[in-house]
């Protein structure tokens, strides 16, 4: 770690010595837009130092260190100037407002371009759709152009620059963000920055140089190899991602006789950080992302970036580094802009990304994990503990609460919290493994194995929200008595989702109960990968049913816009404080979410059966017991606090006069 004295005294010398020559480069558009130009300057001031000492730490033993720092500096000014001017004025009101999104009145979904509405203009068609839903935050998954077949889900990407024509153009892309942002909707995508896919420019440059011997630079975009000697001494400390697909990080590509980093896929190879034109490339590439008019981006795979020999290559401090020097050019060139980190890691990591200077959004991993954790055992106890000491964030960020992704469920709990509790990690996913695969006896679950090795039990979970909790079983095989408890148990979690604290996060289908699609196995491309049966097509006809009370659509849907307003209209959900409270029932979850004026209580039962929640617990939290009744926000049903007896999944929220 260099001195930070000398690396401030650097930084305002090499800012002194640089700032001249930015004004000759851009001598032009100075003149033409001095107040521009100005605020550009007072930005680069705010955050330069910042974005040096990032920089320094990863790159200052180069001998051209400046000379790619003023060339950064120059690509940063070229996109400021293209940023449209409804962006500036953006930027002008999220800076006065940097926690904009902590707002109660957030609400995220998230669904593929072409599953739920075919392309980009029937997206923007379905806009009064997400308007009725409620939706301030829509994430379309990966939509860049990508290789034709197996392209993990879009995550192989060709073109930061180019939508997949199938979907639409990036003229379109930036037209929709505009549409949205029209009615209080951001527009959230994807940035895979890891790696790219082996059809990229960029690996096909690799690829020619490789081939040729000229334009050796075009190797080292990626990490690239002659011969295994590196490869050997690297593999044995990394972990297998896809150890079904191929074995270890590497692939060998035949057209150019080399050895690739591959830490996913094989034709996604791995992007060479240690190379200073890789950072300033993928940084036009956010910066250009920003200027179509994108509010968030996902990080996707932040732990994997850098490398370093004798380490498991995850979670390494550089990866940290080159976040927060994206987050430092960013703010320079767009402060409306904000990052969301994707570490589906140990939870002690997951919140080292999490900061206003790195990802002002993460994931919450955990939080989904152990509400189905929750629901397969009936009991709170690890829920509870990860809730009450793990669940803090700095001031200025918040977490993006889910119950399902694009993604498989993995069991991301502490092995250490899980002992505390005399739970055997091991053994525990072993069974959830189990349970939410359906082959544990009595479980409601229908879900199906990802990446499973047979030999330890070890897999994750892919699933809908729907099956996964019960109702393909109940519809297809069981009494009306069992869906409704299916039912309960979906709005529940979601329940925990809304009221935690942070941004829900909804994939779209879940709200109207989509059961898992099995016709992914006929598709090729899609056969082998089990997540595909949670990310079906939508269906009109069922979306229709959304409005028939006595459907499982319906119940559902309704359940849901009833939790929404209940979320929307009480400022106490705003922000990340929460407060977990003692409920003397396992199976019961308790919290409180403390406001100006009032405080509100969240209890939620795990089980179906009844449970009684003591009124001592409940004054214990603060609750004052001269008045017993209270009003349920989310059903208008009064509750009795001397004795408060929670039914089969009964959840209820509610609101104390005493701040």
């Amino acid at each position: 770690m260099t001195d930070p004295a000398w690396l401030h005294e650097q930084a305002l010398k090499t800012r002194a010595r640089l700032s001249p020559r930015l004004d000759s480069a851009f001598a032009d558009y100075r003149t033409h837009s001095p107040a521009e130009w100005q605020t550009f300057q007072r930005r680069l001031d705010r955050h330069f130092e910042r974005l040096f000492s990032d920089l320094w730490e990863l790159y200052g033993t180069q001998y051209d260190f400046f000379y790619h720092l003023e060339a950064l500096l120059h690509s940063l000014a070229r996109s400021f100037i293209e940023r449209p001017a409804d962006l500036r004025a953006l930027d002008e009101s999220r800076e006065a407002d940097p926690t904009w999104f902590a707002s109660e009145k957030m609400l995220g979904g998230v669904c593929y371009v072409d599953l739920f509405a075919g392309n980009l203009e029937g997206i923007r068609a379905q806009l009064p759709y997400f308007k009725e839903l409620g939706l301030t935050y829509l994430h379309l998954m990966p939509l860049f152009k990508a290789p034709a077949g197996e392209n993990d889900g879009g995550y192989a990407v060709s073109s930061y620059r180019e939508v997949n024509p199938s979907l639409g153009t990036m003229q379109q892309l930036a037209d929709l963000a505009r549409a949205f942002r029209a009615e209080g909707i951001s527009l959230v995508l994807d940035f895979v920055f890891n790696h790219t896919s082996d059809e990229h420019d960029w690996a096909k440059a690799a690829r020619l140089a490789a081939q040729t011997g000229n334009a050796p630079d075009a190797e080292k975009i990626y990490r690239i190899f002659p011969d295994r000697v590196l490869p050997d001494q690297y593999q044995p400390s990394l972990r297998e991602i896809f150890p079904s697909e191929h074995p270890g990080a590497f692939t060998y590509d035949r057209r150019m006789d080399r050895w690739v980093w591959t830490t996913f896929h094989a034709y996604q190879w791995d992007l060479n950080y240690d190379n200073p034109q890789v950072f300033i490339k993928m940084t036009e590439e956010l910066a250009f992302l920003a200027n179509q008019g994108i509010d968030v981006l996902r990080m996707d795979a932040v732990a994997f970036i850098w490398k370093r020999m004798g380490t498991n290559c995850e979670n390494l401090p550089e990866a940290h580094t080159v976040i927060q020097a994206f987050n430092a050019a960013v703010q320079i060139v767009a402060p409306a802009m904000l990052f969301k980190s994707e570490a589906i890691v140990h939870p002690d990591d997951v919140v080292k990304y999490v900061s206003p200077q790195e990802c002002q959004l993460s994931y919450n991993p955990l939080l989904m994990a152990l509400l189905w954790n929750a629901l397969a055992t009936r009991e709170v106890r690890l829920l509870a503990l990860s809730m009450r000491e793990r669940y803090a964030l700095p001031a200025g960020t918040a977490w993006v609460n889910y119950v399902r992704c694009h993604d498989d469920i993995g069991w991301t709990f502490s092995d250490e919290d899980a002992a505390r509790l005399w739970i055997d990690a091991a053994d525990h996913r072993r069974f959830l493994n189990s349970f939410y695969t359906g082959r544990f006896p009595g479980s409601f679950a229908r879900g199906l194995p990802f990446q499973e090795n047979r030999k330890t039990g070890d897999c994750r979970i892919s699933g809908t929200c729907a099956s996964l909790a019960g109702l393909e079983k109940a519809l297809k095989e069981e009494t009306p008595r069992e869906v409704e408890l299916a039912i309960r148990r979906i709005l529940l979690i979601h329940a925990i989702m809304m009221t935690a604290g942070g941004i829900p996060l909804l994939y779209l289908g879940d709200e109207i109960g989509t059961l898992n699609d099995y016709s992914y196995r006929q598709d090729p491309a899609k056969a082998s990968d089990s997540r595909w049966v949670h990310r079906p097509a939508a269906d009109p006809a069922r979306y229709a049913l959304r409005r028939n009370p006595q459907t499982a659509e319906g119940k559902i849907y309704a359940g849901l816009k009833r939790l929404i307003a209940m979320r929307k209209s009480n400022p106490e959900f705003a922000g990340q404080s929460m407060q977990v409270i003692e409920t003397c029932s396992d199976a019961v979850l308790g919290y409180i979410r403390p406001g100006t004026a009032h405080k509100i209580i969240v209890l939620a039962n795990f089980s179906e059966k009844a449970q009684i929640v003591p009124a001592e617990c409940l004054y214990t939290a603060g609750f004052t017991l001269r008045d017993t009744q209270y009003c349920d926000l989310a059903t208008g049903s009064p509750v009795n606090l001397a004795y408060l007896r929670l039914d089969a999944y009964e959840w209820v929220v509610l609101r104390s006069e005493e701040g």
